[in-house]
C-alpha cells in the first residue's frame, strides 16, 4: 500500500521516524503507520488520529528498528583500530628480526624520499613572493641556424621588448633588463665592487620586491639613477641615509641613488646588488647611426631579458600564437636564421630548462624527473624487500589468518590488520629515516658549488605534514600486496600451506620479487661504474693542447699590462698569454663568418701572440700573430682546419692569404692550427678561428714551474693585491677547470653510486632475512639429511643453489638493459666517450654475488652446523 496519506500526520513525528528507522523497514512501517492512521482520522477524529500517530512513532524506537548511527561507527571504527593496532605492534614485538630489516630497510629508503621531497618542495616554492606571479613570464627565443639544432635562449632582443609593446595588448605591465650594470663604486677612499641589471621602469610592476625607500614607479626614470639593496647600500654609506646621495661608478659616471630595495630572498631565481635605470644605458649605447642600428637588431638576444604580465584573463597560448607569428615575420630579413620567442612562467624557471644565457639559478626539470626516478627506484626496492619477507613469513602468518577467519574475520578485516602493521612498521622507520636525511643533506648539497648556490633545503613545519603523509603512504603502499595476499586466503588453505600461492603459473612470488630486486640493484652499480669510467676518460682526453702548470687568472676588468707586468716579475712565472675565453671548459663566443656567398657561425677565442706557443696548439701552415699596440685594427685571423673544408677553401697553405668577413670585418688568413676540442668533448669539432682585437682579453693564462705551488700562487696573490687591493684574485689551474667542467659525470657517479650502496644495503637485508627464514624453515630437513649422510658443504650447496640461480636470473636481465640504456639514451649523443667494457659491465654482478655469497653462506652454514638430534627432539 502507498505510503502516501490524504490526510497529512504531524511532519515532526513523520521526520523523526525516518531519521531513527532503519531503511530497509521504514517504507513497510511508515505505510502501515499511515493506513492506522488515516482509519483514526476517520473514526476517531484528526486530533486525535495525530496524538496517537505521534505515540506509535515513538512506540516503535526500539533496538530492531533503529539504524545505526555515524557515531556508532566511528566508536566501533575506533575499537577496530586499536584492536589492529595492539595486535600489530605485538606482531612486530615478536619477530624481531623481520621488524628489524624491513624497519632499516625502509628507513634508508626514506630518507632518500624526505631528501627529494624537500628538494621538489624548496624548487616549487622560487618566485613564489611575488604578487600575482602566476601572470608574470619570461619571454624566451629560439635561435635556428640553417639546418643545425635549435637552440633555446632565456634572453631577448631590446627590439623584441618594443614590439611587445606596441602589438601585444594583452601585457598589461613588462620589464627590459640587460646584463652588464656594475662595476666599482667610489665614495671618497671607499670603494666598493657592485653587480646588478639595467633595469627599465617597469621594474616594480612586474616584480614584488620589497621596496624600503623610494617611489617604486619613478625610482628607474631618470638617466644616472640607480636603486640599491639595502646590503648594498650599507656597504657604500654606511648608517648614513643613501637616499639622494651620489657615488662615482666607473671611471666617470656619477649615480644618484633614488629607491632601496631589500636584498632578493634566496628562493629569487636571480638576484642583483643595484638596478641602473634603462635610460641611462641607451644613452650610452643607443645613440647615433650604430648604436640604433645595434639596438633595433632582432638578433641582438645575448644579454636582455624581458619579463612580463599578462592581463588576468589572458591566456599563455593566445600570447605565444602572437609571439610565433612576430618571430617568423621578422626574421624574414635573415637568410640563414630564424629566431622567435615563447613565455615561460615564473613559477616555472627554477624548475624549468637550463636554457642558454640563464640568468639566476635554474635547476632544469630533467634533473628532478631523473632524482625523482632514482628515487623511485630506491624506494621501489625497500617496498619489494617489505612485501617478499612479508609474504615470505606467510607459512607463519596463515595459521594467525585461517583462525581468524574460523572466528568470523572477514577480508576485510584481514586486510586492514596488514595494512595497518605496514603503516605502524613504516611510521617507525620515518623517524629513523629523517636522522639518516639530515646527515645525507649536507653531503647532497656539497656535490658541487652550483648545487649549494641554488638550495638550502631548510626544514619548514609543512615539511613534517608532507613527511608524515609520505610515511602513511609508502606504508599502504608497501603493506597494500601482502595484506591483499594474506586477506584472499581460504581457511582451509591458510591453516594448511599458504606457501604454495603462485603469482604466475608456476612461479613463486617471492622469487620475482627477488629477481627484480636484485636487478635494480645492479642496474644502480654498472650505471655509477660506467659514469665513473666516463669522468675518467674525460679527464684524460687529448684535447689537442696541453694544460699542465697553467693558472688562469680572471682579470676581473683590469689593466691586464699590468697584471701581466706584476706577475713576470715572479720567477717562477715561465711564460704568460691573454685570452678571452677558457676554451675546453663547456665557454664559448660566437660570430658570423662569410666567405663568397656561403655563411656559418662559427666560435673563436681572441688571444694574444703569445697564446698558441703557451698551450703547445700546433700549426699545420701559416705564421702566429705578431705583437701589436692596443689600438691598431684587427685584420687577420687564424682558422682550423674545420672551417677550411667548410668554405672550400682549399689545403692549409692554399687558404693562406684568403680572406672571410668576420662580424662584417674582412679579415685575411695568415695561419691554420690542427683542430683540436675548444668545447666539450661531447660536442664535434667545428668551424674555430683564434682573434687578435686586443679588447676583449679577460683571462690571463699563465705557465709556472714551480716546486712550492702554495708559495708561488701567494706571491701572485700579493703582486695582485698591490694594483687591486679591491678585488680578490681568483685563479685557477686549467686542468682543474676541466675537472669541473665534466662534473656532471663525477656528481651522476656519486649520486648513482650511493644509492647503488643503498639499494645493495637493502637487498643484502632482504637476502638476510630470506636465508635466515629459509634455514629456519628447513631445520627438519637439513636434520634428516644430516643423519642420512649428508656433508655440510652438500647441504650449504642445497641450500644456496636456488638463491644463486635468482641472482643470475637478475644478471642476466640487469647487463643487457643497462647496456642498452647507456648506449640509446644517456651516452647515444656524446662525440667523444668511453666504451663500455666488460669490466663495467660485470662489477655489479661480482659485488652482488660476493654479498649474496656472504650473506647467505653464513645464514646456511650456521644451520648446517646445527645438531640434529636436538632438532628432531625438538620436532
Amino acid at each position: 500500500m502507498s505510503n502516501k496519506s490524504r490526510h497529512q500526520p504531524p511532519r515532526w513525528a513523520d521526520r523523526f521516524l525516518e531519521w531513527y528507522c532503519r531503511s530497509e523497514i521504514l517504507e513497510d512501517l511508515q505505510g502501515d503507520l499511515y493506513e492506522h492512521f488515516e482509519r483514526n482520522t476517520v473514526s476517531k477524529g484528526k486530533r486525535k488520529a495525530r496524538q496517537i500517530y505521534c505515540l506509535d512513532v515513538l512506540k516503535f524506537f526500539r533496538p530492531y528498528t533503529i539504524r545505526k548511527f555515524k557515531i556508532i561507527n566511528n566508536i566501533t571504527s575506533f575499537i577496530m583500530f586499536k584492536n589492529y593496532f595492539k595486535t600489530s605492534v605485538r606482531s612486530i614485538a615478536r619477530n624481531k628480526l623481520f621488524s628489524a630489516i624491513n624497519v632499516i630497510g625502509l628507513a634508508v629508503s626514506m630518507s632518500i624520499g624526505l631528501l627529494m621531497i624537500t628538494f621538489i618542495s624548496e624548487v616549487t616554492s622560487f618566485d613564489r613572493f611575488h604578487t600575482d606571479g602566476d601572470r608574470v613570464y619570461r619571454v624566451n627565443n629560439k635561435y635556428q641556424y640553417q639546418e643545425e639544432d635549435a637552440i633555446n635562449f632565456a634572453t631577448t632582443s631590446i627590439a623584441m621588448n618594443e614590439r611587445i609593446k606596441e602589438d601585444i595588448p594583452d601585457v598589461v605591465s613588462q620589464v627590459l633588463m640587460t646584463r652588464g650594470f656594475g662595476g666599482d663604486a667610489k665614495l671618497g677612499d671607499k670603494i666598493i665592487p657592485i653587480h646588478g641589471f639595467w633595469a627599465s621602469e617597469g621594474f616594480n610592476d612586474v616584480f614584488s620586491f620589497d621596496v624600503l625607500r623610494g617611489n617604486p614607479e619613478t625610482m628607474l626614470s631618470e638617466p644616472h639613477s640607480v636603486v640599491l639593496t639595502d646590503e648594498t647600500a650599507e656597504k657604500i654609506f654606511g648608517s648614513a641615509d643613501p637616499m639622494g646621495q651620489t657615488f662615482q661608478l666607473g671611471e666617470e659616471d656619477v649615480y644618484t641613488v633614488t629607491g632601496i630595495i631589500k636584498k632578493p630572498p634566496f628562493n629569487s631565481h636571480f638576484t642583483f646588488g643595484a638596478l641602473g635605470s634603462y635610460i641611462t644605458f641607451m644613452n650610452q649605447n643607443g645613440t647615433g647611426e650604430s648604436g640604433l642600428k645595434w639596438v633595433n637588431a632582432w638578433d641582438n638576444m645575448w644579454m636582455n631579458y624581458v619579463y612580463v604580465k599578462l592581463g588576468q584573463n589572458t591566456k599563455a597560448e593566445e600570447v605565444n600564437k602572437k609571439l610565433l607569428a612576430l618571430g617568423e615575420k621578422e626574421s624574414e630579413i635573415y637568410e640563414y636564421k630564424t629566431i622567435t620567442a615563447s613565455l615561460q612562467p615564473l613559477y616555472g624557471i627554477m624548475a624549468g630548462p637550463d636554457l642558454s644565457n640563464n640568468i639566476g639559478k635554474a635547476i632544469g626539470g630533467e634533473i628532478i624527473w631523473i632524482l625523482g626516478a632514482l628515487t623511485f627506484v630506491v624506494l621501489l626496492s625497500a617496498g619489494f624487500n617489505y612485501t617478499n619477507l612479508t609474504i615470505a613469513r606467510s607459512l607463519r602468518r596463515a595459521k594467525e589468518v585461517g583462525v581468524r577467519k574460523v572466528v568470523g574475520a572477514t577480508k576485510g578485516q584481514i586486510f586492514n590488520q596488514f595494512i595497518t602493521e605496514a603503516t605502524i612498521i613504516s611510521l617507525i622507520s620515518v623517524v629513523f629515516a629523517y636522522l639518516l636525511f639530515t646527515l645525507i643533506k649536507p653531503q647532497f648539497l656539497g656535490l658541487d658549488p652550483s648545487i649549494q648556490r641554488s638550495l638550502q633545503l631548510n626544514i619548514t613545519p609543512i615539511l613534517f605534514v608532507y613527511f608524515l603523509g609520505f610515511a602513511i603512504l609508502v606504508g599502504l603502499l608497501a603493506g597494500f600486496f601482502p595484506a591483499l595476499f594474506l586477506s584472499k586466503l581460504q581457511a582451509i588453505q591458510a591453516l594448511k600451506n599458504a606457501g604454495s600461492t603462485k603469482l604466475f603459473s608456476k612461479v613463486n612470488m617471492r622469487k620475482v620479487l627477488i629477481v627484480i630486486q636484485f636487478t635494480l640493484s645492479m642496474a644502480f652499480i654498472i650505471s655509477a661504474s660506467i659514469a665513473y669510467t666516463q669522468f675518467k676518460y674525460a679527464l684524460g682526453f687529448d684535447l689537442g693542447f696541453k694544460t699542465e702548470n697553467v693558472l688562469n687568472v680572471d682579470l676581473q676588468n683590469n689593466d691586464w699590462q699590468k697584471i701581466q707586468a706584476a706577475f713576470a716579475s715572479i720567477p717562477e712565472v715561465t711564460q704568460i698569454s691573454k685570452s678571452s675565453v677558457i676554451t675546453s671548459t663547456g665557454s664559448t663566443y660566437g660570430a658570423d663568418i662569410k666567405y663568397g656567398g656561403d655563411s656559418t657561425e662559427f666560435y673563436y677565442n681572441d688571444i694574444d701572440e703569445n697564446y698558441l706557443e703557451l698551450m703547445n696548439h700546433e700549426l699545420v701552415a701559416g705564421v702566429n700573430f705578431k705583437k701589436k699596440t692596443p689600438d691598431t685594427d684587427e685584420t687577420e685571423i687564424i682558422l682550423n682546419e674545420i672551417a677550411l673544408k667548410r668554405f672550400n677553401l682549399g689545403t692549409p697553405n692554399e687558404a693562406l692569404g684568403k680572406q672571410v668577413e668576420v662580424d662584417g670585418k674582412p679579415l685575411t688568413i695568415i695561419g691554420v692550427v690542427k683542430d683540436f676540442h675548444y668545447n666539450k668533448i661531447e660536442e664535434g669539432i667545428e668551424s674555430f678561428g683564434f682573434r687578435n682585437i686586443h679588447d676583449g682579453f679577460y683571462n690571463l693564462n699563465v705557465k709556472i714551474s714551480s716546486t712550492d705551488i702554495p708559495a708561488t700562487l701567494s706571491k701572485m696573490e700579493n703582486a695582485w693585491n698591490e694594483i687591486d687591493p679591491v678585488h680578490k684574485f681568483e685563479s685557477e689551474f686549467y686542468d682543474e677547470q676541466i675537472q669541473s667542467a665534466y662534473a656532471q659525470y663525477q656528481i651522476m657517479g656519486a649520486i648513482v653510486g650511493f644509492l647503488a650502496v643503498l639499494t645493495v644495503s637493502i637487498a643484502a637485508l632482504g637476502l638476510l632475512g630470506m636465508a635466515v627464514y629459509t634455514a629456519e624453515t628447513r631445520m627438519k630437513e637439513i636434520s634428516i639429511r644430516k643423519v642420512l649422510g649428508a656433508t655440510e658443504a652438500s647441504l650449504i650447496s642445497l641450500l644456496t643453489r636456488g638463491f644463486m640461480w635468482l641472482l643470475l636470473i637478475s644478471a642476466a636481465l640487469a647487463i643487457p638493459l643497462t647496456y642498452l640504456f647507456f648506449e640509446q639514451k644517456i651516452l647515444n649523443d656524446i662525440e667523444n666517450r668511453a666504451s663500455i667494457g666488460v669490466l663495467e659491465l660485470f662489477t655489479g654482478v661480482i659485488i652482488i654475488f660476493g654479498i649474496g655469497i656472504l650473506t647467505i653462506g653464513s645464514q646456511v652454514r650456521k644451520a648446517a652446523r646445527a645438531n640434529p638430534a636436538q632438532t628432531l627432539r625438538s620436532e
